[in-house]
Parts: structure tokens; sequence; C-alpha cells
């Protein structure tokens, strides 16, 4: 998203919903959900989505577009962010951004990693294996990345490893 986004981000339970309705009411803004959880369907209780009455009266987007039940990747919200944006703006009206996850964010001002997509049969292999196995791999075929990656952290060590088995070069 190379043009100017407004975004409201702050921690769980600060307010963000509130003070995105109370903005809209007073701009010509619609709002687009920057939560990890929002996006799900049935997920009311605990994510604090507005009021389908609120929903209503100023557009929200980016709520309730997956299947709880299913995979969604933080690159199957960005397409849909990037949608969003366009058809907001394409109305003459303003995205505002709101919530609290992080990694949606960074995907908004840096993009998404351009390595290899997702191989779920290398990933099921290598996550049969422990941390300290995976580690110890890493180490072997990507030393930089493996200082920066704690032995417990097996989605990264797994994502790492996956991308050098794909290309045979380090993430």
């Amino acid at each position: 998203m190379s043009e100017l986004l407004h975004a409201l981000v702050a921690p769980t339970a600060s307010g963000k919903e509130s003070t995105a309705l109370a903005v809209a009411s007073l701009a010509p803004v619609e709002i687009l959900s920057l939560d990890s959880m929002k996006v799900y369907r049935g997920m009311d209780v605990g994510t604090a989505k507005a009021p389908a009455e609120a929903r209503a009266r100023i557009p929200h987007h980016l709520v309730d577009i997956a299947d709880p039940r299913g995979a969604f990747s933080t690159g199957e919200w960005l397409d849909a962010a990037l949608a969003a944006v366009d058809d907001v703006r394409s109305r003459g009206r303003v995205p505002l951004l709101s919530g609290g996850t992080a990694l949606y964010l960074k995907a908004c001002i840096h993009g998404l990693f351009s390595g290899p997509a997702a191989d779920p049969g290398i990933r099921r292999r290598l996550k049969e294996r422990s941390g300290t196995e995976l580690h110890a791999r890493l180490q072997e075929v990507d030393p930089a990345t493996a200082e920066k990656v704690h032995p417990n952290d097996i989605r990264r060590l797994v994502r790492a490893l996956e991308v050098f088995t794909i290309t045979g070069r380090p993430i």
C-alpha cells in the first residue's frame, strides 16, 4: 500500500473499536479490521466486534470473512485488505485500519516475505521433530537465522527449514 493510510493501533481492550466508531461518525471513514480474530465468523465473544447495528451504520471490512475451522493466512488477509482499501477509496471515502495485530500492520507497510509458498508435506515432516533437532539442523544449513531463532520457536524453525528445503538457500 503505497498511499497514506490511517491506522488506529493499540493493545487489547484499549477502546479501539469505540474510538474508530467515534471517528467514523465525524468523518467519511470506513473501518478496516486490523484484528486477526475478527476475521473469523462466529468468533464474537472476546473479539469486541462492533454490534451489527453499528456495522450497518458504519461499514466495516475484513470482519467475518474466514471460517474458523480452516486456515487463514496473513497473505489472504493482505489481499482482502488491499481490495477493501481500493473499494473504500473508489467511493471517495477514507479507509481506517483499526486493531492490534502488528503482523497485519507490518504487512500493510512492508509487504510480505516473497519466498516460496508453504508446503504441507514438508511442514508435517519437520513438525515431527523436536525443537532441539530442528534448531540443530538450522544451525547446519543457516547459522545466521539459527542465531536469531530460539530452539522453542517451532513455527519459525519449521518455516526457515521449509524454505531451505524448497530453495536450497537460507531464508
